[in-house]
């Protein structure tokens, strides 16, 4: 990928979430997708760990899972202490003469049976990078971190607040985008039937609960009289 932001495939999802938490298990501090100072471009995943010593340690990595996307001409930000292309074993065995001396490489394995486990695959390391200066301030790097970090908390916390913070124009807008999706008589799902009736599986499921809550509060209620009357 790198250089911009792209449609991602189902084994570039699954490299980055694998790669991310291998980051987290190092205790890095890392965050997808960053725009770099200085025209750097954009690296993929930026991990940065405190050294015993308090200085920070910066690492790039850039995934590529096709010869082409590898061989692309996009900007490679390549500018942290310790850099790395992460490919599928398939891959690296295409281009590894083209890698360059200084780049390290982890290679994915996807696991035979990934239902089995948190993680889709894992990742080996088949080749150390040369540890190289920072390629741009540390100040500006910094806060590019922060800033992407903020932007993610941002998609979180979109996420967590559902549709509701749409707007209703925006809401109208995409359903008029999906209007194909609406089969009137087709056979098959009629999506504003399905709305109606989950809001009343919905309705009836929280009277329920409500009528459930009243009971057990009329019945500790009268558990309490009775025992007031007993004394």
């Amino acid at each position: 990928m790198g250089g911009g932001f792209t449609m991602k495939t189902k084994l570039t999802l699954e490299i980055e979430e694998t790669l991310y938490y291998d980051c987290r298990e190092h205790g890095d501090v890392v965050v997808e997708e960053v725009t770099m100072p200085e025209d750097q471009g954009i690296v993929d995943t930026l991990a940065c760990r405190l050294l015993p010593n308090q200085e920070f340690e910066w690492r790039c990595y850039e995934l590529k899972v096709t010869k082409a996307d590898f061989r692309s001409k996009a900007k490679l930000s390549f500018i942290g202490h310790y850099n790395y292309f992460v490919l599928p074993a398939a891959l690296y065995e295409k281009v590894k003469e083209e890698v360059p001396p200084h780049i390290g490489v982890m290679i994915y394995h996807r696991y035979q049976f990934p239902e089995e486990q948190t993680l889709p695959g894992y990742l080996v390391t088949v080749k150390k990078p040369q540890r190289q200066e920072l390629g741009v301030n540390q100040q500006a790097l910094l806060f590019r971190l922060i800033a992407a970090q903020a932007r993610e908390v941002g998609k979180a916390k979109q996420t967590e607040r559902g549709v509701r913070v749409f707007s209703t124009e925006q809401l109208y807008t995409e359903l008029k985008r999906r209007e194909k999706e609406y089969d009137l008589f087709g056979g098959g799902v009629n999506y504003y039937e399905r709305f109606i009736a989950e809001t009343e599986t919905q309705a009836v499921e929280a009277l329920r609960e409500e009528l459930e809550a009243t009971r057990m509060a009329y019945f500790e209620l009268e558990q309490k009289w009775l025992g007031r009357e007993e004394q």
